[in-house]
């Protein structure tokens, strides 16, 4: 692991403010792991053996609640730590993390953070900022979904995700990784047939367009409008 280059890791989030030297002694504790399309980081409840921080791919992160229902919490993408169970004072992981495509993350052992924290005090306010901005994200989906009526969810999650994941086509902006219309059904506390009904109003529209697993913004600024009320 030591003879990872160092400046594919210096400028993510999690390492911001360390040392070279910092960064060489972080990299011989960390192992590279692949997940191919399908495979699971880790299961909900399990033990939080490992944190990680996602090098290349893309991330799906469910839980199931008491009744079997699967809420989509978010998507993982390259750059991001996750996993940091402990950072939180939690022993087991509150989701499951599953590849939606192939996928590259470094590992470290849970048991050696405290350790590396201590050693690099910058890694527990870089993780400190990142899951304060994720109970943001997850506080705004809950007013979202308590006061919002399910189209101005969807439009307000699609732009989510283009801003997180997305890149520029000739036809607007692509959300760069598979989501599925059950997938937004899940994260907006919707149903598939609702979704379904949205995006096909929309694609006639020509404010999106949506395959199985890929979705254009065509009208950013119009989705953005809807999403707000104003549209």
């Amino acid at each position: 692991m030591a003879s990872l280059d160092r400046t594919l890791i210096a400028n993510l989030p999690l390492f911001a403010g360390l040392a070279p030297e910092h960064l060489d002694a972080l990299l011989r504790e960390a192992q590279s792991v692949r997940y191919p399309k399908g495979a699971a980081v880790f299961h909900q409840d399990a033990e939080a053996h490992a944190f990680f921080v996602l090098l290349h791919g893309h991330l799906r992160v469910f839980k199931l609640t008491p009744d079997g229902q699967q809420v989509v919490v978010r998507f993982v993408v390259p750059g991001e730590v996750f996993g940091v169970a402990m950072a939180i004072g939690r022993t087991a992981y509150p989701g499951t993390a599953v590849a939606v495509v192939d996928s590259i993350a470094l590992q470290w052992p849970s048991a050696a953070w405290p350790r590396l924290v201590a050693a690099h005090p910058e890694l527990a306010g870089n993780t400190l900022q990142t899951v304060g901005a994720r109970l943001q994200d997850m506080h705004t989906r809950i007013v979202e979904m308590s006061t919002l009526e399910v189209e101005r969810r969807v439009a307000h999650a699609l732009l989510r995700l283009a801003q997180q994941a997305g890149r520029k086509v000739e036809t607007g902006v692509t959300i760069d990784f598979p989501i599925s219309r059950q997938d937004i059904a899940e994260m907006t506390g919707t149903t598939l047939h609702t979704v379904s009904r949205i995006l096909s109003a929309w694609e006639a529209r020509g404010l999106v367009e949506s395959t199985r697993q890929k979705i254009t913004l065509r009208q950013p600024h119009q989705l953005m409008m809807l999403a707000e009320g104003s549209f």
